[in-house]
This record gives C-alpha cells, structure tokens and sequence, in this order.
C-alpha cells in the first residue's frame, strides 16, 4: 500500500472516507501532526503521539467544543458544539473528576448486570439471524450489527424494547454531525433528532424517578434525590449512551463480518479453532476501528511531536491509523491471530477514557461472530457492501453476505 501525496491531502475526498489507510499512512510518514489547512484542527496519527495526547490530559481536554465539517466549497469550518463555553459536558466528553464520578455510575450498573446478559444477548442474536437471513442472505449490518447493540443498550437504561427502532434512528443521527459530512439538506434533521431525542429521554427519566427500577435510569434518579447530579446533567448522559453506545459495537460487528467474508482462510481457521475468535475480534479492533478518531480541545499553547497547538484550537486523535502503525505493529495491515500482546491496540482509547462499554461490546461482539461462523460453511460478500461516509466513525451502511 503505497501513501498518498501529503499536498492537497483531503481528509473529506470519498476515496479516503472509504479507506482511510493510504492518508493516515502518509500522515504517519510526512506530518503526524497535521493541521487540516484553512482551520484550527490539527490530525495526530502515529501510536507514540495519540498515546501521548491521550495521556495529557490536562493539556488535551475530552470537552467536545467544536467538530470539523465538509463545505462544498473551500476548507472545512468548525462546528461550535461548546455554545460559546455554556456547554454541559458529561460521561466521555468531561475531564475528571466529572467523569470519573459519571463513569462509576455506570460502571455500578454494567458490574452488576453485565454477566447476567449474556443469555439475553445470544437470545437477541438468535431473533436477529432468524430474521434476517433469507435465501442465505443476510446483511450483517442492518439487520445485526446496528440492532443487536441498541437493543441491549435499551435493556441496561430501561427503555422499552418497542422503542429501539426509532432510538436507532435517533441515535444515528445524532452521531452524524460528528462526522462531517452533512449536505445543507440534512442539518435539519440532525438538529431535530438531536431535540427529539433528548425530550424522549427527558420524559422516560420523568417517569423513572418516580419509582425508581434496577437499571440505569434507576441509578441515575437515585443519584439525583441523592444531590448527587442533577436532572439536566443525567438526562445527557442517557443522550450520550443512547447516542454513542451502540457506534462502537455496531461497527464492530460488522467490520468483523467484513473481515471473515474477504479471508475465507481466517473463516476456517476459526471454524476449526473457535476459542480464537475473541483474538480475531482483537484484530478486527484493532485493523478497522470503531471510532476513527476521537476529539480533544487544547487548553493552553502547547506542542505536540514538534508542532506548536495554540489554545483553543482542536485535536483529532486518530485511533484508526495509530492502529496500523507499524513502529508499533508488525505486519499491521494483516489478521495475526497470535499476535503478541494482541489487546493493545487503540480501538477502545487509551487512559482514563478507556471505553467503558468495552466489556459489554466485546459480549456482543462475540456472540454475533460466532454465530456467524457456526452457522456457516462458507461466508462470502453478497453484493457491495457500503461505509458510513464519516471522519469520526467506520460503520458500515450495508453488508449484504452470502451464507453457505
């Protein structure tokens, strides 16, 4: 795989929205803190220096202040997301000790209940397959991989099974400004969905207060009687799970599909060694990262690898190509089964901020694979499958397989 030219890099071009992997290995090589020209975001790729970026975090806050969006003509502008400093930041996008008091909340709820679901998640996994596999065709994406993650979110919070489909919708939307690529058309609608979904939250935590269930909701409407957050500040962090909880496994999912439909010899092997299959899914992290990226606002003037980031400006850490890194991984571009410390890979973050569904996404994850593979002789790409055209997330659209 050969590097892109460094000049004119277009971070937005659909070739690399597709496949990343030739920019953020000519970022690697030739700028590895690239400010994006025309703007204030500045593109971290290489293992040594996210990992930096991730670990100061007092210099990189996890604020999400501002996002880095597509126009149609000239460079990308940034999208206020901080409301001129009035922001709430809660859960992934608060610094300590904000977030480690938000974070121990829900790390209470998934403690106590993540080994309990796992006869839930394979249940779901049945329903699912049964549904959607039709004249051995299924789309791993629709009909798995973005379902099965929100169903079980929806189990943790306490929302009612009937509503995932449109949390789904929901959900998806309101990830999508983070992104970058929104026509003028589609605004709108992101802007709605992003009300319509919080006013939803706000009534189903209205009605959880009342009488308070063993779910999340419940601990959050303890918390809050308690004085220990208020009713604003929980209700975003039911966005914040609902919104993002399901991007990471929905993506992880079916880029593992992806992975086992294009190496026919990695579906064997797996057949015929299934013990291995959470190494393939450390792989699949690792090589096609949920989460492109994640953001971080610059609290002072700093310096990065050399390059001088001025306060206020942001940082896009790029987990998808410090995972490809290959001061940091042997053949990084390859499925390595026995790859040695194979669980230290970037998909999850790093630090403080580490992924605190990780355990839950790896259960499903899991669970949909093997299936998968079990229930197979032969897995194969029906038809083009198609990416979420993102700068934040690597989500398939469709994943339509051929089951044997």
């Amino acid at each position: 795989m050969t590097a892109l030219p460094l000049e004119g890099i277009d971070i937005f071009d659909p070739a690399n929205l597709d496949d990343p992997n030739r920019l953020y290995r000519a970022l690697r090589e030739n700028s590895p803190v690239h400010r994006v020209p025309g703007t204030d975001f500045y593109l971290v790729s290489t293992w040594e220096l996210v990992s930096e970026a991730a670990a100061r975090v007092d210099d990189f806050s996890s604020n999400l202040t501002g996002v880095l969006v597509q126009q149609p003509d000239g460079p990308p502008l940034t999208f206020d997301m901080d409301g001129g400093g009035q922001a709430i930041h809660v859960l992934a996008t608060a610094d300590d000790p904000t977030h480690a008091h938000h974070r121990k909340l829900v790390l209470q709820t998934l403690g106590k209940r993540i080994r309990a679901l796992g006869p839930t998640v394979d249940r779901l996994a049945d329903r699912l397959w049964d549904e959607g596999l039709r004249d051995g065709r299924i789309d791993y994406a629709t009909d798995m991989a973005d379902k099965l993650p929100l169903a079980l979110i929806a189990n943790l919070v306490g929302l009612p099974e009937s509503d995932v489909p449109q949390l789904l919708t929901w959900a998806y939307d309101s990830t999508e400004l983070l992104g970058g690529v929104v026509t003028a058309d589609r605004l709108g609608q992101l802007v709605t969905s992003s009300v319509e979904l919080a006013g939803y939250l706000h009534t189903q935590f209205v009605g959880a207060k009342k009488d308070p269930q063993d779910d999340f909701m419940g601990v959050l409407a303890r918390a809050c009687a308690d004085g220990d957050l208020t009713d604003d500040v929980a209700v975003l962090i039911l966005v914040q799970l609902v919104g993002a909880g399901g991007e990471s496994t929905a993506g992880l999912i079916a880029n593992s599909a992806r992975l086992l439909a294009t190496n026919p010899g990695i579906q064997n092997w797996l057949r015929d060694n299934p013990a291995l299959v959470d190494h393939f899914l450390d792989e699949a992290l690792r090589l096609e990262s949920p989460f492109r990226a994640h953001h971080r606002h610059v609290v002072a003037d700093t310096t990065l690898g050399g390059v001088t980031l001025p306060a206020g400006s942001h940082a896009l850490l790029l987990w998808g190509s410090a995972n490809r890194d290959p001061a940091r991984f042997e053949r990084p571009d390859e499925v390595v089964l026995d790859r040695p410390s194979i669980r230290s890979h970037l998909a999850f973050g790093k630090g403080t901020h580490f992924c605190v569904g990780s355990a839950l996404a790896r259960m499903e994850a899991l669970a949909a694979v093997t299936m998968l593979i079990k229930r197979s002789s032969d897995i194969a790409l029906a038809d083009d499958a198609a990416w979420v055209p993102s700068i934040f997330v690597r989500r398939h659209l469709s994943l339509p397989l051929q089951i044997n």
